[in-house]
């Protein structure tokens, strides 16, 4: 029961990502329009990304024996990831559908993308505190797979907003 569990939870991560990656795609080529249809469809697909990350992590059926002390930096990665994840959702108020000025307050004043750099730090931070060899692996595929939806936001922001350079250069991520 357990391995089908998990491997039921890898193939919802991949699909999700899948999606996501897709939709990404998409929007950059201009074939699909960021709107709130779009918006929902994205967020319950990133929700379902998350929960099934974590409970992924937790079940990975190849564990790898870890001391304590790296296990609770693990945890502390990802409480990190999720208040960096927050600070930047609750400053921007808004995911795919955001239209405005180009936002370099709050937490956006020292990270130019912290909701991509707190999930990043989710990636790594439970498969090192659920102690799981098999997610800390997909991790890496996954982090490729986000720092891939930066890059694609990266040319959109340079193209809507002419100080994002300038920006850039004064920031981290």
């Amino acid at each position: 029961m357990k391995k089908e569990l998990f491997f039921t939870l890898v193939f919802v991560c991949i699909i999700t990502h899948v999606v996501r990656t897709v939709y990404e795609i998409l929007k950059h080529k201009q074939v699909l329009k960021a709107n709130k249809l779009s918006f929902v469809i994205i967020f319950i697909n990133m929700i379902l990304l998350w929960v099934s990350w974590v409970l992924l992590c937790r079940y990975d059926i190849y564990k790898i024996n870890l001391p304590d002390i790296i296990r609770y930096v693990g945890i502390s990665l990802a409480v990190i990831g999720i208040i960096i994840f927050l600070a930047g959702l609750f400053t921007i108020k808004t995911l795919e559908t955001y239209e405005g000025d180009l936002i370099t307050s709050g937490i956006y004043s020292k990270i130019r993308h912290p909701m991509y750099l707190g999930f990043i730090l989710w990636l790594i931070g439970f498969p090192i505190f659920f102690e799981g060899y098999f997610s800390m692996v997909l991790s890496l595929l996954f982090i490729a797979n986000i720092l891939f939806w930066r890059y694609l936001e990266e040319k959109e922001l340079e193209k809507r907003f002419p100080s994002y350079p300038e920006y850039r250069k004064g920031t981290i991520f």
